[in-house]
């Protein structure tokens, strides 16, 4: 097939001045270039076209491709993941991954709480923080985690989200607020095993590939899978299986199908005092660098090749492809 390649190069706004944390969830060129040569290994023509802004201008060029591998994080607003495939819908080109509804909807992680609630999905109980008055409000039970409600890559989670009283979580939140000038997402706090689960394919289709387990090194943050700890990477990972891991694949593939993701991501869980698993976050659009990312290392360790993991990606995709 002609694939057209979409991707936010970091470096690109780093010349511009964004600083290393606002370009967190962005692309390396070493991944660009992995996924373009697994899709041309794959026997696929690859064009690359960058962000939105690009593929705007390649398209009012009239340039025209049969699917889209869509890996454009975007940079601005809730619904910066959905601007790609909504210019995509309205040209009528099929692309890989999810949609602009589920992209604008499960980057803002209070609305996919409530939506996974009413799929009668355990999550830890949550307060979203608008202004930091919001807080008064709060009557959750101490202790907290609190963290930017539409970030990613784990930007914004540190030592400090894990709160013990109600000076901690005011000045938390406000600290959150002021930064990354987004609401913040207020949820009790989970001190078990935090366990990820790669899914492949759509709707019926889907499958869970494997349940990694995080598990952190002494000199990690303890609370939690920081920004600092996977910067620094400070964690180790294996494959489990056991009843946590079960029941985290059984979770996670009910969300990745009621919130409507496609084709590929990762369903992050965590396990209470007794050991249950419960839904904390979906990333439909997972990262895909070859050495680093969560969901490539989690199929590297139950035999998934990277050119296997991508061409699983463009396979589903191409079922939605019109009949010719």
């Amino acid at each position: 097939m002609r694939i057209g390649f979409t991707y936010n190069l970091r470096d690109d706004y780093l010349r511009e001045g964004y600083t290393e944390e606002e370009t967190a969830e962005l692309d390396a060129p070493d991944a660009i270039d992995a996924i373009e040569a697994a899709l041309k290994s794959l026997g696929h023509t690859v064009a690359r076209v960058g962000n939105v802004k690009s593929l705007t201008t390649r398209l009012a060029a009239g340039d025209r491709w049969d699917v889209v591998f869509n890996y454009a994080e975007g940079l601005f607003g809730f619904a910066r993941e959905a601007q790609v495939p909504a210019l995509l819908d309205a040209f009528q080109i099929p692309y890989t991954f999810s949609d602009g509804l589920t992209f604008a909807l499960t980057l803002h992680k209070g609305f996919t709480k409530h939506v996974v609630r009413s799929l009668g999905i355990p999550t830890p109980d949550f307060a979203v923080v608008s202004r930091a008055s919001d807080v008064a409000q709060i009557g959750l039970p101490f202790p907290l985690f609190v963290k930017p409600v539409a970030g990613g890559s784990s930007v914004g989670v540190s030592a400090a989200s894990f709160v013990t009283d109600s000076t901690a979580l005011v000045s938390t939140c406000r600290r959150l607020l002021g930064t990354y000038h987004q609401p913040v997402l207020v949820e009790t706090f989970l001190p078990g095993r935090e366990l990820t689960v790669g899914i492949v394919g759509t709707g019926p289709r889907a499958r869970v590939l494997g349940v990694m387990e995080v598990i952190l090194t002494s000199d990690a943050d303890v609370h939690a899978y920081t920004y600092s700890t996977k910067n620094l990477e400070l964690a180790r990972y294996r494959i489990v299986d056991d009843g946590a891991a079960v029941e985290a694949a059984e979770i996670a593939l009910r969300a990745w199908n009621g919130l409507g993701c496609r084709d590929a991501g990762r369903v992050d869980c965590r396990c209470d005092r007794s050991g249950r698993a419960h839904f904390l976050e979906v990333n439909p659009l997972a990262g895909l660098h070859p050495s680093h990312a969560d969901l490539v290392i989690l199929a590297g360790l139950v035999g998934v090749s990277y050119g296997e993991l991508i061409g699983s990606i463009v396979a589903s995709a191409a079922e939605r492809l019109p009949a010719t």
